[in-house]
């Protein structure tokens, strides 16, 4: 299994300063086949292999005969690589930070310094290499904290405060509704939630929205975008389309009842990027519901009822 050089790994994650938490099998495993080693290369041959957690845990298999069940991808995650990464001993997507965070392409690499200095382990230069890496890790944190902020899509709130998205992805679209969908069909309304692929949610103001009758658990199935249009008193429930469906009757019955209490009308969304992306959905699209196209941003499609834009009677 090579059990010896994850012995070694455990001893440099432990020199490195980890917590107990992360000196386990499953962490000095994620070092190894992140430095491309197999149990009897030495550690002058380390390399910085791009690697997706499954393509890792394959290797943990192949390599050193350890096979983890492929349910535990999500511990591998968020109980070694998210350490590693705050840590800057690795960082994710080298060759694209702004690839979104919940796509299947996702990879990691040994950070430049670390590689360096692993190269050592076991030799006399060892403990003066660890000594400056150690000095030197607050300012590799904070530059990789400042690679990351730099991928995130600032979006600035009415208040005055910003919030930051995750790169890339669906929340691209969500800035573009929190920004030009609100300010053509709600001017003047409040951001009461805004949701985030990586943090469920970037901002949330729970205490506006229980004044309006509206109590929503954080981990609910809450619509991407939800405005106030304080004019009218109506809440815009705007679901972003880039990989999930639209606003089917199924998923408009199932606003309709997370918003029951409401003391504003409430208004169904349905956003797209483009055109092309909406004729892939628009037979699923509920009947009563608004869609707004992004690359078109003057103009809504209304599907049926008794009036343009505005809340309908609830059925």
């Amino acid at each position: 299994m090579g059990r010896a050089k994850v012995d070694e790994a455990l001893d440099i994650l432990r020199q490195l300063g980890f917590p107990r938490q992360q000196q386990n099998e499953r962490s000095a495993l994620t070092l190894l086949v992140l430095l491309g080693l197999k149990p009897n290369d030495p550690w002058s041959s380390s390399a910085s292999p791009m690697l997706g957690i499954t393509q890792m845990m394959d290797l943990f298999r192949d390599r050193y005969s350890k096979e983890y069940a492929p349910n535990s991808r999500e511990t591998v995650r968020r109980q070694t690589v998210h350490q590693f990464l705050q840590a800057a001993l690795i960082v994710k997507n080298p060759d694209r930070p702004d690839r979104p965070t919940n796509s299947g392409k996702t990879v990691y690499r040994i950070d430049k310094a670390a590689l360096g200095l692993l190269r050592h382990y076991g030799t006399a230069q060892w403990v003066e290499l660890l000594d400056k890496y150690l000095a030197e890790r607050p300012a590799l944190q904070q530059e990789y904290d400042s690679r990351r902020r730099m991928a995130e899509i600032p979006l600035r709130l009415s208040s005055g405060d910003e919030v930051r998205l995750s790169p890339g992805g669906q929340n691209t679209l969500v800035r573009t509704i929190c920004v030009e969908f609100a300010r053509r069909f709600a001017p003047g309304g409040t951001l009461l939630y805004v949701g985030d692929t990586a943090k469920k949610f970037a901002h949330f103001d729970r205490e506006e929205l229980e004044r309006l009758g509206v109590s929503l658990e954080p981990h609910g199935k809450i619509p991407d975008v939800i405005i106030h249009d304080m004019r009218r008193n109506w809440l815009f429930l705007v679901e972003a389309v880039t990989t999930h469906g639209p606003i089917d009757s199924k998923r408009r019955r199932e606003l309709q009842e997370l918003f029951a209490d409401s003391k504003a009308g409430l208004v169904y969304v349905t956003a797209f990027t483009g055109k092309e992306v909406m004729k892939r959905y628009v037979a699923e699209i509920s009947w009563e519901t608004e869609v707004w196209v992004a690359d078109s941003p003057d103009h809504l499609i209304h599907f049926d009822g008794e009036r343009f834009l505005g809340p309908f009677r609830q059925t």
